[in-house]
């Protein structure tokens, strides 16, 4: 009996998934405990309409990723900050400063989660801090801390 699945059942598939089962398996275990809906013509069209729809949200997310990745090319982040003694820093440039200075400075909005700092900025100085944007695009957002 072809079934689709409702959610991730171990062994046989993951969600939205249509898959071949017993048919005493589908009757007895996937269909009572809704796990799991008859493939019906009607059925099958809903699956491939839901996953066209994934398909094409999936694919503008990815273009606004890249769009992302392309204004940031050119962009330079400048950052104040007190000075400590030696020319360090009382605390440290946080990846929520770098977020809040993109937005500002030039209208790009990037999650802080999504800014990789390898250790955090406890001098002055320019930086290349990596972005994560998703679907493997990443791209380098030039920092540069200046005293106050």
């Amino acid at each position: 009996m072809k079934v689709i699945l409702l959610q991730d059942v171990k062994g046989q598939g993951k969600k939205g998934q249509l898959i071949e089962a017993s048919d005493g398996y589908a009757r007895n275990y996937l269909l009572p405990r809704k796990l799991a809906a008859p493939a019906t013509a009607d059925a099958i069209n809903t699956l491939n309409l839901k996953e066209k729809a994934r398909r094409a949200e999936e694919a503008r997310l990815r273009a606004e990723a890249q769009d992302t990745a392309d204004k940031l090319k050119d962009c330079v982040v400048k950052l104040k900050a007190k000075a400590g003694q030696g020319g360090r820093l009382f605390g440290a440039v946080t990846s929520k400063e770098i977020s809040e200075g993109l937005a500002k400075q030039h209208g790009v909005e990037i999650a802080k989660q999504k800014l990789v700092l390898d250790e955090p900025i406890k001098a002055f100085g320019s930086y290349q801090i990596k972005a994560k944007l998703g679907y493997e695009i990443t791209a380098t957002v030039y920092v540069v801390v200046s005293e106050e």
